[in-house]
C-alpha cells in the first residue's frame, strides 16, 4: 500500500466535497483540509492559484504526495474510486461486476442526473445571465431533485437494506446523503421518498457520516 500524505481542497457546503469526506471517514483516512470559499470575493475557486490545481475551478481536489512527488485528482467520484482501489478496506463497491454496476448506477443518478443541474454555478447562471427569479429558480431546483429521487426511490425498493445496496455503506450512500442534505436545505418535500429518508436517517447515525456533515466542518459559516 502506498504511504501518502493527502490534502483535500473543498468547501463545507459543497456536496461533491461532502461525498469525499464521507468516503475518507468510512476508510479512516486523514487528509489536511483546505477551504476554497465558493462565494466570497466572487469565488476563490476562480483565482489563479486554484486554477493551477483544478482547471475546472471546482471542488473537491485531492493532492496526493508520495516521496515528495505530488499528484492531483479532481472530480469526486474519480477521487472516491481511486481511494477505494488503493485502500480496499471498507470497500465502497461490491465484488460482483453486476452488483458493482448497480451501485454505480444509483450513485450516478445523483451525481450525473440531479447534482449538475443544481450545482452552484448553474444556479448562479440562472440568476445572473438569464435573470431568473429566486422563486422560479427554486422551481427549477425542485424539478430535477424530484425527478431523480423518484427514479432512485424505485431502485432502492429493489436493492436496499439498511443502506442503498444491502446492509453495507457504498458509493451510492456516499452520493445520496449530501444530495438529501441539499434537498432539505431547499425545502424539497421528502414525503414521497420513504426509502431515501430511511436510508439517510440510518447513515446519519454513523460517525463517519456525522463527522462529514457540512456544519461540522472548520470552514462552516
Amino acid at each position: 500500500m502506498e504511504t501518502t500524505k493527502m490534502k483535500l481542497y473543498g468547501y463545507w457546503r459543497s456536496s461533491a466535497a461532502y461525498r469525499v469526506r464521507i468516503a475518507m471517514n468510512l476508510k479512516s483516512l486523514v487528509a489536511e483540509q483546505v477551504s476554497v470559499h465558493l462565494v466570497k470575493d466572487g469565488g476563490e475557486q476562480h483565482k489563479d492559484e486554484y486554477q493551477q490545481i483544478n482547471a475546472q475551478e471546482l471542488v473537491p481536489s485531492l493532492i496526493i504526495e508520495n516521496n515528495g512527488q505530488q499528484r492531483v485528482l479532481t472530480q469526486s467520484l474519480a477521487i472516491i474510486e481511486y481511494l477505494d482501489e488503493v485502500y480496499p478496506e471498507v470497500a465502497l463497491l461490491p465484488c460482483s461486476s453486476f452488483d458493482k454496476a448497480t451501485v454505480r448506477a444509483m450513485a450516478l443518478t445523483v451525481a450525473c442526473e440531479i447534482h449538475p443541474l443544481n450545482n452552484l454555478k448553474v444556479l448562479q447562471y440562472l440568476s445572473s445571465e438569464l435573470a431568473i427569479t429566486d422563486e422560479k429558480k427554486t422551481v427549477w431546483y425542485h424539478r430535477w431533485v424530484q425527478e431523480g429521487f423518484t427514479a432512485l426511490e424505485k431502485q432502492l425498493a429493489q436493492h436496499s437494506g439498511l443502506f442503498c445496496f444491502g446492509d453495507s455503506p457504498s458509493l451510492a450512500d456516499v452520493c445520496l446523503v449530501p444530495q438529501v442534505y441539499n434537498a432539505k436545505r431547499f425545502n424539497v418535500d421528502m414525503s414521497p421518498y420513504p426509502n431515501i429518508e430511511r436510508i439517510n436517517a440510518h447513515c446519519l447515525t454513523l460517525q463517519a457520516f456525522i463527522d462529514a456533515i457540512p456544519e461540522n466542518q472548520a470552514d462552516a459559516n
